[in-house]
C-alpha cells in the first residue's frame, strides 16, 4: 500500500506548480488519441518548477510500479506505462523498468501467452537486452512475440536482425506466422535479396488452414502483398500471388475478403503488367476462377465505438447531466462523465466537475471488474485519468490512488504524472 505521507507530499508538490495556472480552454477530451485537442502553450516554467514537475513525475513513477500486480499481464502493463511517462525525466529510470518489463514480456511469451502490451516495441530497453530477448525468444513463439520483434528489428538493427532472421525463418518452416515482423525483416535484409523473396513466397504458401478464423486478417495479408510485391521480383510475386488467391477461395463471401481480393488482383496486375497477370491466372483453375470475383465492394468491419463528446458538454451551460448519466453502460458512463467533469471544469464549474469525477472514477472500478480481454480497461482507466488530471491534477490523483484494484490505481495514476509532465 503507498503511504499516505508520500500521496500527500506529491500533492503539495505539485500545488505549487499549479496554484499560478490558469486552466486551459479544450474542444475535446484530452485522450493520448492522434485526433484528440493538444493543451495550449503554457508560459516558460521557471528552472524550480521545472525541477519541481520531474520530482513529482519521478515520485509518482515509484509510487505506482511499487504497488502489487499479481497478474504478471497487469505488471508488464504498469512498468511499461511507467517506462513510457518516465523517459523524458530520467532516462536511467525509463531503462531499468523497461528491462524488467522485457524480461517479464519474454517469461510471457515462453509460456505460450501473448502480451497484452509490448515493453520491447516502446523503443526503451537498451539493445544488450535486446539482443538478449531475440536470442532466447522460442521460435515456435514468434506469432505472440511479432509486436517485440517489429520493436527489436526497428531500434537494435545491428544486434537483432541475424537472430531474428533465424527466429523467423525457424517459425515459418513451422507453419507460423509473423507476417509484419517478416515483412519488416525483409525490408532491413533488402527486399530484391534471395532470402526475402524465399521467405516472401513461403508466406503466402502457409496462410492459416482454417482460413474462415482468419477473415479479419485477409486485408493486412493483402495489403503486405502489395506493399511487397513491386520490389520482390516478379517471379516471387507471381508465386505469392496465386497461393494468396487461393487461399482467398477458402473464405466465404463478405466485405473483407472483396477487400482483400481487390487489392491482390490489382498490386499483382501492377508487379506483373496484364500479359504476366493472365499467365499467373491461367497456371492455377481455382486463383483464375477467385481472380474473376474481384472488383465487388468492401471494406474492413470494425466493432462499434463509444461515442463522447466534449463538445457536445461545453454546450449544456453547467446543467447537470448526472441523470442521463446513470442509465449508461459503466464503460461509456466512465468516458462520458469524464468528459462532463473536463467540460464543466474548463468552464468554470469546479463543483459539478468533482460530481462527474466521482461518478466516472466510481464506474471505473465497475468497469475493471468487469473487464474481458476484449475490453480495454487500462485505456479507460487512463482516459478519465488524464481529464481528471488536465483540470485538478491533485485531485486526479487522490482520485487514481483511491480506486479499489491495485493495478487501475497504477495506470491511473502514471496517466496523471503523464499529463503533469505534458504541461
Amino acid at each position: 500500500m503507498v503511504s499516505k505521507s508520500l500521496l500527500v507530499s506529491c500533492a503539495l508538490l505539485l500545488s505549487s506548480l499549479v496554484l499560478a495556472q490558469q486552466p486551459a480552454n479544450r474542444v475535446s477530451l484530452p485522450t493520448r488519441k492522434a485526433n484528440a485537442a493538444q493543451p495550449k502553450s503554457s508560459p516558460a516554467q521557471t528552472p524550480n518548477a521545472a525541477a519541481k514537475r520531474k520530482s513529482f513525475v519521478l515520485d509518482v513513477v515509484r509510487m505506482a510500479v511499487a504497488m502489487p500486480q499479481p497478474d504478471p499481464q497487469d505488471r508488464l502493463r504498469v512498468l511499461s506505462s511507467a517506462a513510457d511517462v518516465v523517459a523524458s525525466v530520467s532516462k536511467p529510470m525509463a531503462t531499468q523498468l523497461a528491462k524488467q518489463g522485457a524480461q517479464l514480456e519474454s517469461e510471457l511469451i515462453s509460456s505460450g501467452i501473448k502480451p497484452a502490451v509490448s515493453v520491447m516495441a516502446s523503443g526503451q530497453v537498451d539493445c544488450k537486452t535486446t539482443a538478449n530477448f531475440v536470442e532466447a525468444l522460442p521460435a515456435n513463439a514468434a506469432q505472440n512475440a511479432e509486436d517485440a520483434l517489429l520493436g527489436a528489428i526497428s531500434t537494435c538493427p545491428q544486434q537483432a536482425t541475424e537472430p531474428a532472421r533465424l527466429k523467423l525463418e525457424a517459425a515459418l518452416q513451422s507453419g507460423v506466422l509473423a507476417p509484419r515482423a517478416l515483412m519488416a525483416l525483409m525490408e532491413r535484409v533488402g527486399q530484391n535479396s534471395e532470402w526475402s523473396q524465399q521467405q516472401f513466397t513461403a508466406l503466402f504458401s502457409s496462410l492459416p488452414s482454417e482460413a474462415e478464423k482468419s477473415r479479419a486478417e485477409a486485408p493486412n495479408y493483402a495489403a503486405m502483398y502489395s506493399e511487397m510485391a513491386p520490389a520482390i521480383g516478379k517471379d516471387a510475386a507471381r508465386k505469392a500471388g496465386v497461393s494468396f488467391l487461393d487461399w482467398l477461395g477458402k473464405l466465404k463471401q463478405g466485405s473483407e475478403r472483396n477487400l482483400a481480393l481487390n487489392i491482390a488482383t490489382e498490386s499483382m496486375k501492377s508487379a506483373l503488367g496484364d500479359q504476366g497477370y493472365q499467365q499467373a491466372l491461367a497456371s492455377d483453375p481455382v486463383a483464375q476462377s477467385v481472380a474473376s470475383t474481384a472488383g465487388q465492394p468492401g471494406e474492413v468491419e470494425h466493432s462499434e465505438e463509444e461515442n463522447v463528446s466534449v463538445l457536445h458538454a461545453m454546450q449544456q451551460g453547467g446543467a447537470d447531466q448526472s441523470e442521463s448519466l446513470a442509465k449508461l453502460p459503466e464503460s461509456l458512463r466512465a468516458r462520458q462523465a469524464a468528459a462532463d467533469g473536463f467540460a464543466a471544469g474548463t468552464e468554470g464549474h469546479a463543483e459539478l466537475a468533482r460530481r462527474y469525477f466521482d461518478t466516472a472514477f466510481s464506474s471505473l472500478n465497475e468497469v475493471w471488474a468487469h473487464r474481458t480481454p476484449e475490453k480495454n480497461a487500462a485505456a479507460v482507466v487512463e482516459e478519465v485519468s488524464e481529464a481528471a488530471a488536465n483540470v485538478n491534477p491533485i485531485e486526479a490523483l487522490q482520485r487514481a490512488q483511491g480506486l479499489q484494484d491495485p493495478t487501475a490505481q497504477a495506470i491511473g495514476m502514471l496517466a496523471v504524472a503523464r499529463v503533469v509532465n505534458g504541461q
